[in-house]
């Protein structure tokens, strides 16, 4: 995996503070966001100066029974850079139900529901990565997300259905280590365990994020400082492997540009320590 280095999420809000940071080799745009071939003028400048865009989607839904269409593949394949480049992103989700194949209305779910880790459901998930694999002018990459719930009678750890994936496919892992911390709270998931069963060279980089837990619940918020406890288990994962790319996310409550480099720093420092260690 091409080597990525310290990254921050693009958003525009935090676009001046973006520019401003000192040591980011890399940025993420929301890939939806971007018009096809044309990104906005911020983070077009950010690639003039030799930063690295990365292009994610949140929408292609691959975890679902419908194919991916050509124009949902549209958003990162416009938003990729030329061959070579690192790869666009999505997450191992289904957003939507019903349609055409149902003979029901198509039904958006607004959030990135989890797939029942199935052997029938990884069956449908590698179906619809090769398709988007086929379409796009870079590698893929798949996000573990949060969730607030486990399906019934599910027959595979999250360890084994990423495993399964990757030699199914060849996709890349992109491991957002607080979706690890979330599934722990809210569904007794051992992070390490996961982590062990990981196929470490897939990873082509690493999602770090804040949220709160309430009642119990972890919400993965994006709005709230990376804690302690999500560190932790960054640290984890740096012991067994150099990640190419790690990413801070920030989509809400957007902190000065102080506190945004002090994040960022911590992170380099569980990085960099769990490498030296």
């Amino acid at each position: 995996m091409r080597r990525l280095g310290m990254g921050i999420g693009w958003r525009p809000d935090i676009a001046d503070e973006i520019a401003g940071l000192p040591g980011i080799d890399w940025v993420e745009v929301v890939a939806e966001n971007v018009c096809s071939g044309h990104l906005p003028e911020s983070p077009a400048e950010l690639r003039r100066r030799g930063t690295t865009v990365v292009p994610h989607g949140v929408s292609l839904g691959l975890g679902g029974a419908e194919r991916p269409s050509p124009g949902g593949l549209m958003a990162p394949a416009g938003a990729a850079e030329a061959p070579g480049a690192p790869p666009v992103t999505e997450h191992i989700a289904f957003v939507r139900a019903g349609g055409p194949l149902t003979g029901t209305p198509c039904l958006e779910a607004g959030r990135l529901l989890p797939v029942p880790r199935t052997w029938d459901a990884l069956d449908v998930l590698c179906a619809n990565v090769r398709i988007a694999q086929a379409a796009l002018p870079v590698p893929l990459a798949l996000e573990n997300i949060a969730a607030l719930f486990s399906w019934p009678e599910e027959e595979l750890t999250e360890g084994q259905f990423l495993t399964e994936l990757v030699e199914r496919t060849g996709v890349g892992l992109l491991i957002d280590v607080a979706n690890l911390h979330t599934n722990h709270v809210n569904r007794g998931e051992d992070p390490a365990a996961a982590l062990d069963a990981l196929p470490l060279d897939a990873i082509a980089y690493v999602h770090v994020a804040g949220g709160v837990e309430r009642d119990g619940v972890w919400h993965d918020s994006h709005a709230h400082p990376v804690p302690p406890r999500v560190l932790a288990v960054l640290d984890e994962l740096c012991a067994r492997t150099t990640p190419p790319g790690v990413l801070l996310e920030r989509d809400d409550a957007f902190p000065p540009r102080d506190e945004l480099a002090a994040e960022l720093a911590a992170i380099r420092a569980v990085a960099e320590g769990a490498r030296r260690g």
